[in-house]
């Protein structure tokens, strides 16, 4: 539009004044000794107009040749600034993909060919993104020491640089030092969201409790936070306040500090009423784990809520009838009342409870407290077999049918073989493990017990499975089950196959007495037939 403006001006300019000069006729001498020289008045216009264009042309053109040297820099520049551009993308496409190898290489590049100290710090940065990637710690630490050295002067860029080292300490697990390094930001006044954020998740990894809860209520405050995040560790670390503040006692002034929507937090209502609790303030005790409870039911928080002195009971019973109501088949809240009962000492109502919570769930707990219910009510029976079904409940532990469980092995024949409850009777069994006749005439004639076989006895965890489906056993079958008289021959098999120890083959032969080395008794025999035939 400018252009046109321009160009229609000067066309009404132009014709202006050849109008001008075609009305006023004359004449223009110029005298130039010894010249003179005698022109139209419009011939004189034209000229000087010819000569302003040349004139102009001419500086334009000057101007352009002198300004060469500087356009050919800032060529260059543009060109390397292209570069830069097209390797920093190019390494933080690799970056975001993953592939931090081929980012950390070109990242690097351009950190060494760059002349801009901003694109220096970034490249640094990126590279040492890419280096943490990888797992190269000491190549990344290497990349932030360049971008500390590049940032210079620029507190911008020595937040960036913390920033980012902080972040990728918290990856390594090293939160002390990130917490050092994003020291001098928090004590600068720094309250930037994403560098909260980092100091919540350090301190959080420390345990710094006191400072977890003031960062997690300043990020809840701002958004700047998920608000389930945020109630979690407002929850764990108020809760951890407290619980530091009852071994000072001070949690008083830590309670009333609290809001109103934080004290009904679980676990925060669970160690206030505690508190409460420990200071003989049942009723308050019992009005905070109500509040928690009915904003938010817990089983934890209904647990704690039926654990209380039998003077509280009734109030407390009441209560949580009036939530059995909306939550009728709610497991846990049926063994809380029954639980209450059973500080109250109805029996006949705990009971109740506590069946019909089993009807639903099979929990040791309950088991357990049946199985006190009955201890109380002087059944043993009923209360052995709940106390044995809790612990199975807690402890999985398998029960093994008779048919599937496998027989002892038969060590009555074994030498080395010791009964822990009988022991060897003299006379007995001789060392081959033979059963010498005056031992069998006396099992014969006295009222002695026969030994019965290892592999009568079978070992279940069930104690009900061992004798479940089997008859009682006849005096015969335990008799034919003794251990029967070995003879010589039989000896001989079971020393031939048996396996010798380890310890025997390690110890030498010398070693042994000549009465414990049965192999020697054995080839005793075949020794003396040799000398005899030498002699």
């Amino acid at each position: 539009m400018r252009t046109w403006f321009w160009t229609l001006l000067l066309a009404v300019v132009a014709v202006a004044l050849a109008v001008t000069l075609r009305a006023h006729p004359g004449n223009v001498l110029i005298l130039v000794s010894p010249w003179r020289i005698e022109l139209s008045l419009t011939l004189a216009v034209l000229l000087l107009v010819a000569a302003f264009v040349v004139l102009y042309v001419g500086l334009r053109v000057l101007a352009w040749l002198l300004a060469i040297p500087h356009r050919l820099r800032a060529w260059r520049g543009r060109r390397a600034q292209a570069r830069d551009h097209e390797l920093l993308e190019r390494g933080w496409i690799e970056l975001l993909e993953g592939r931090f190898a081929h980012a950390e290489k070109d990242l690097t590049k351009l950190l060494d060919q760059t002349r801009e100290g901003s694109r220096r710090v970034l490249a640094a940065l990126s590279a040492a993104r890419a280096a943490h990637g990888l797992g190269e710690f000491e190549r990344r630490d290497r990349m932030l020491e360049a971008a500390r050295e590049h940032a210079g002067d620029d507190a911008g860029l020595h937040e960036a640089v913390a920033t980012v080292a902080a972040d990728m300490l918290l990856d390594q697990g090293e939160a002390e030092r990130a917490l050092a390094v994003l020291a001098p930001l928090q004590d600068g006044g720094a309250r930037h969201l994403h560098t909260m954020r980092l100091l919540l998740r350090a301190e959080t990894a420390l345990g710094h409790q006191e400072r977890v809860f003031v960062l997690a209520r300043g990020l809840s405050r701002r958004n700047a936070l998920a608000k389930t995040e945020a109630e979690s560790l407002i929850d764990t670390a108020g809760a951890a306040r407290l619980r530091a503040g009852i071994a000072t006692d001070e949690w008083r002034a830590i309670w009333k500090d609290l809001k109103s929507e934080e004290r009904l937090l679980p676990n925060i209502a669970l160690v206030g009423s505690q508190a409460f609790d420990a200071a003989g303030e049942h009723n308050d005790a019992a009005k905070i784990l109500e509040a928690a409870i009915e904003t938010r039911f817990d089983p934890v928080l209904v647990a704690a809520y039926a654990r209380c002195d039998a003077e509280q009971v009734p109030r407390r019973l009441a209560k949580a009838e009036t939530w059995l109501q909306k939550r009728p088949t709610d497991t846990d809240l049926l063994s809380a009342l029954g639980m209450l009962c059973l500080n109250g000492q109805l029996w006949g109502q705990a009971e109740r409870y506590l069946q019909r919570s089993l009807a639903r769930r099979n929990d040791p707990q309950t088991h357990a407290l049946l199985g006190s219910l009955y201890d109380r009510l002087n059944r043993p029976a009923d209360a052995v077999r709940h106390w044995r079904l809790a612990t199975a409940a807690r402890m999985a532990l398998p029960v093994l049918a008779t048919d599937a469980a496998l027989p002892a092995a038969d060590l009555g024949a074994d030498p080395a073989h010791l009964d822990a409850e009988g022991g060897y009777e003299p006379g007995d069994i001789d060392y081959y493990g033979a059963v010498s006749a005056g031992a069998a005439a006396d099992a014969a004639t006295e009222d002695r017990e026969p030994v019965v076989a290892a592999s009568a006895v079978d070992y279940v965890l069930d104690p009900d499975a061992r004798t479940a489906g089997r008859p009682a056993p006849q005096p015969e079958e335990l008799a034919a089950a003794a251990v029967p008289v070995r003879s010589a021959v039989d000896i001989e098999d079971y020393f031939d196959s048996a396996p010798i120890p380890v310890t025997a083959l390690e110890a030498p032969l010398h070693s042994l007495p000549a009465e414990a080395d049965p192999v020697g008794a054995r080839q005793a025999p075949g020794e003396a037939a040799r000398k005899n035939d030498k002699a």
